[in-house]
């Protein structure tokens, strides 16, 4: 289960800044990035005790504690690169972009600067002016990053299924616009919208006129690099 044993490591007496994605993978749809501090490294029991990377719990589960943790003490911030910025600079440097707006957010909000950044990943930003580690898995290492995904995923989930009412067809509000067969059928019968990102392998592929691959799991990441 994760601990605040890094953010103690790396800034004992700090303000230390969990940072965490949702979306690199998707074929449409904006990145959403999230930051939580959780001031003091102090968090009620119960709460740390329920809070793990947003992967391993239910969408219900992820649903209350995002709940509890926006209505926490913690300073929390959430970043958005569009899909028009993911094709125009590539998903990491979006992605990066969208950690920035989260980090900016939270200190504007709560009036705190960060101390330092643990951000979840082998990769940093190159523009940082505050100490930061990646840290790899680090959603099941550090209390902070875990709370970050779980904000950040279901923020990303929230904005997708508000994108499914304009554009039913593609079933987003299930599929969230990874490439599922219902999406990659949607796509082949009514085409793509102004949402999926030019840039990916299988929308170029439709859009060169090829027809549009499923994709193999785990593949998802790769993918979003191309």
């Amino acid at each position: 289960m994760p601990t605040f044993d890094l953010e103690k490591e790396i800034c004992p007496n700090g303000f230390v800044f969990g940072i965490d994605e949702a979306g690199r993978g998707p074929w449409c749809g904006p990145v959403v990035a999230a930051c939580v501090c959780w001031p003091e490294c102090k968090i009620p029991q119960d709460l740390a005790e329920q809070i793990d990377d947003s992967k391993k719990l239910t969408a219900s589960k992820r649903d209350v504690l995002f709940d509890k943790i926006m209505a926490s003490n913690a300073y929390i911030g959430i970043g958005i690169s569009s899909s028009t910025e993911i094709d125009e600079k590539n998903i990491l440097a979006a992605t990066f972009l969208a950690m920035e707006r989260a980090v900016k957010q939270a200190e504007e909000n709560f009036h705190q600067k960060a101390d330092a950044l643990l951000i979840d990943g082998n990769r940093l930003p190159k523009n940082l002016t505050i100490p930061a580690k990646a840290v790899i898995k680090g959603d099941h290492l550090s209390l902070s990053i875990a709370s970050a995904s779980i904000i950040a995923k279901v923020t990303r989930d929230k904005l997708m299924k508000e994108l499914a009412k304009t554009y039913p067809q593609y079933g987003w509000e299930k599929n969230a616009g990874y490439g599922t067969k219902d999406h990659i059928k949607a796509i082949e019968q009514y085409g793509i919208t102004s949402i999926h990102r030019r840039s990916y392998a299988p929308i170029k592929r439709f859009l060169e006129g090829q027809n549009v691959a499923p994709v193999k799991k785990g593949a998802q990441e790769q993918l979003s690099l191309l």
